[in-house]
């Protein structure tokens, strides 16, 4: 049975860099009842970030509709190259998550869709825990809404 923070159906795109892909591959064996969809990288070989948090975003932005609101994780070193990177694509609305308050409202506050996380700063243990609170968390709506709009334009 999955963990009661995990909604029937979960499907989340992931990538990383070559700084992070034992992290991810660590998390996608732990989330085991998430349905992934591995957009890379496979090794440490040197690879750029743009390119694989790219991958992430576009599939994302295509399969979003009213019905349907996928989401990403996007993993490297630090975090931030992959924010920056997925923070480029309009719809995009990527937070590096570093606690469960700043994640918590990421979500309440600003409907991200794509959660960074840094392979160098947290602990497997402290990315599940945000993982976990990024998908029980709703967006409020309400105020926050004409917020998102205004970032859309």
């Amino acid at each position: 049975m999955p963990p009661s923070f995990i909604k029937k159906d979960v499907k989340l795109h992931i990538a990383c860099d070559h700084a992070a892909t034992e992290t991810k591959d660590s998390l996608k064996q732990k989330l085991a009842h998430i349905e992934w969809v591995d957009h890379g990288t496979q090794g440490s070989e040197s690879v750029n970030y743009p390119d694989f948090a790219g991958k992430v975003c576009s599939a994302i932005l295509k399969e979003q509709s009213e019905l349907t609101q996928p989401q990403g994780i996007l993993i490297c070193g630090s975090g931030v190259g992959m924010s920056m990177a997925a923070n480029r694509h309009k719809g995009i609305r990527a937070v590096l998550a570093y606690n469960s308050e700043v994640t918590m409202l990421s979500r309440q506050h600003n409907a991200s869709n794509v959660l960074c996380l840094g392979s160098r700063l947290q602990n497997l243990e402290q990315m599940i825990s945000i993982i976990e609170t990024w998908l029980k968390t709703e967006f409020e709506k309400g105020r926050h809404q004409n917020r998102i709009d205004l970032m859309d334009v």
